[in-house]
């Protein structure tokens, strides 16, 4: 089997962050590179390997810039990956083992060392429409069989760069592979490290990360967002990230505008 890592970065200094991120060269497995605001720098020489491949992109958007990288995929398994990470020896070999010895998997998700503290399963886990408890998915931890899952993509309106909200996209591509039927499961490998905090873990949030909260909560839970809405609210607050009336303000509008966005966006999220 063969692995693709479709890798997102973004600027003259993010390509070359690109480099730090590879491991030596390995059989079967490439580096699939989407280069948004590339300013038609200079691909670093580090970069000029048989094994990498890189796609300029002028499209705005961080689940634009993913859904580019995924498009020039042609591998067995695809690997989502972001250009700060820092691969474990062996990780590549253990992906694809697993896909080798699951033939019916489709959509794997793997643990990282990241920021927060994050809750993992245990152990193999079956992925449903409840997830386990205090689990969350992030998008590098993420990887594909290209023959069944391959056609998912990011959601454009959600994510970094998108005009209103912003996040979520890694919540719904897992969202929307449940509900397509695809079996989806968590393996406790651990595969890399990610130094930096991630947007569910920022001391801050933005009015567009909490328009991100409630579109994704409305999206997965439309008959009890009612609920969910002004919980989330308080637990934002109590995390110190914004006051309670800020987050249910901007929360509340994101879950208010989730079918639009659902309408919008069908070929994503159905």
């Amino acid at each position: 089997m063969t692995l693709d890592l479709a890798m997102i970065t973004h600027g003259p200094q993010g390509i070359e962050r690109v480099a730090t991120v590879l491991l030596p060269p390995q059989p079967g497995v490439r580096y699939v590179v989407s280069w948004q605001r590339h300013e038609n720098a200079p691909i670093p020489t580090a970069l000029l390997r048989p094994d990498v491949e890189i796609h300029r992109f002028d499209g705005g958007g961080l689940s634009n810039n993913r859904n580019n990288a995924l498009d020039h995929c042609t591998a067995d398994v695809i690997l989502i990956a972001d250009d700060d990470l820092t691969y474990l020896p062996g990780a590549f070999d253990e992906i694809l083992r697993v896909f080798s010895e699951n033939p019916g998997l489709d959509f794997a998700t793997f643990r990282s060392e990241k920021d927060g503290n994050p809750e993992f399963p245990q152990s193999e886990t079956c992925l449903g429409n409840r997830l386990p408890k205090g689990y969350y998915v992030t998008s590098f931890e993420m990887a594909l069989r290209r023959s069944s899952a391959g056609n998912l993509r990011m959601c454009p309106e959600l994510g970094l760069g998108a005009p209103r909200y912003q996040g979520g996209e890694d919540e719904m591509m897992l969202h929307t592979a449940i509900k397509r039927g695809l079996d989806c499961r968590f393996f406790p490998l651990t595969i890399c490290r990610h130094p930096h905090p991630s947007t569910g873990t920022k001391t801050t949030v933005t009015d567009g990360n909490l328009r991100g909260f409630g579109a994704v909560i409305a999206l997965m839970n439309p008959w009890s967002a009612p609920l969910r809405v002004p919980l989330k609210a308080w637990r934002t607050a109590r995390a110190g990230k914004t006051s309670f009336i800020r987050a249910l303000r901007h929360i509340t509008a994101g879950a208010l505008g989730a079918p639009a966005l659902f309408n919008r966006n069908k070929k994503y999220l159905k």
